[in-house]
């Protein structure tokens, strides 16, 4: 099924896990899936690991989510990391396992990484991909624009571009401040942009978690995010807890603005993905 549809029926709630760093097999995530299947998501996304890293197991997991779960599931496809000739295979792998779901990326540019060259943008990657099958393409978004942009209006009218390529659905970066979203919104409807846009949120569990991916990504910080941080660094099941409810609060005035799905950054925790559900299954 292409997750685009859902939309169509219902305010859509997903996950995200990614390939664990410590196996080379799938079983290492067996047990999350099965907890992550209880909390019935609409989908459940697989990444590649860190700057691709652990690509070899996405097609793996995200097959076990589809075929042994009958989840709907999404496999991420960066194009910093590969060629024309191992998308055609990882799109025949896909396919051969049942999977019709692609969230297509250009991928993180780490320090060390070697890059490929034959897709220098993700709308280079989403064109060929959208030539050569009849997956259904999802595409990632910036509430406050790309950190490589030159200025939001710059980042919307590239958006627009990867959309018009074949996109179907977007998938928001993080954010911590709603405000960034709902403007984000604003300029996706000034450009025409009229596919299904997720809100994507990660709750936070760790300042060293929180350090990292802001330096990735570029987030802003609000002072009331901060003050959550500072009061409770020193106490991880405070600080768990403390971010799971500003996550919780984030997604309740989201769904109060009529969003058309949340995306939840798992970080592969069972216990955040069910208190999150939870707490927000009613408003669905």
């Amino acid at each position: 099924m292409h997750t685009n549809e859902v939309f169509k029926n219902k305010t859509v709630l997903s996950f995200e896990v990614f390939p664990p760093k410590d196996s080379l097999t799938v079983d290492a995530i067996d047990k999350i899936i099965v907890q992550l299947n209880e909390l019935c998501p609409d989908f459940i996304s697989v990444t590649c690991g860190a700057n691709g890293n652990g690509g070899k197991n996405t097609v793996q997991i995200a097959s076990l989510i589809k075929n042994k779960y009958k989840r709907e599931s999404v496999a991420h496809l960066p194009g910093i990391n590969i060629t024309k000739d191992e998308v055609k295979q990882i799109l025949y792998e896909l396919q051969a396992n049942n999977i019709e779901n692609i969230l297509a990326l250009r991928g993180d540019r780490g320090e060390q990484a070697a890059y490929k060259t034959d897709f220098k943008y993700a709308s280079d990657l989403v064109a060929f991909v959208k030539e050569n099958s009849d997956f259904n393409i999802i595409g990632a978004c910036y509430p406050e624009g790309h950190i490589e942009a030159k200025s939001k209006s710059a980042d919307i009218k590239n958006l627009k571009y990867k959309v018009d390529a074949g996109i179907n659905q977007l998938i928001s970066q993080l954010f911590f401040d709603n405000n960034y979203f709902y403007s984000f919104i604003e300029r996706a409807e000034s450009m025409n942009i009229n596919v299904p846009i997720e809100a994507g949120i990660m709750p936070v569990t760790s300042k060293k978690q929180i350090e990292r991916m802001v330096t990735l990504c570029g987030a802003t910080l609000p002072r009331k995010f901060q003050r959550v941080i500072a009061r409770y660094e020193s106490d991880p099941v405070a600080l768990r807890d403390a971010g799971i409810a500003y996550a919780v609060d984030q997604i309740v005035d989201l769904l109060a603005h009529g969003v058309d799905g949340i995306h939840i950054y798992t970080m592969n925790n069972p216990y955040i993905a069910a208190t999150i559900s939870n707490s927000i299954r009613s408003l669905l």
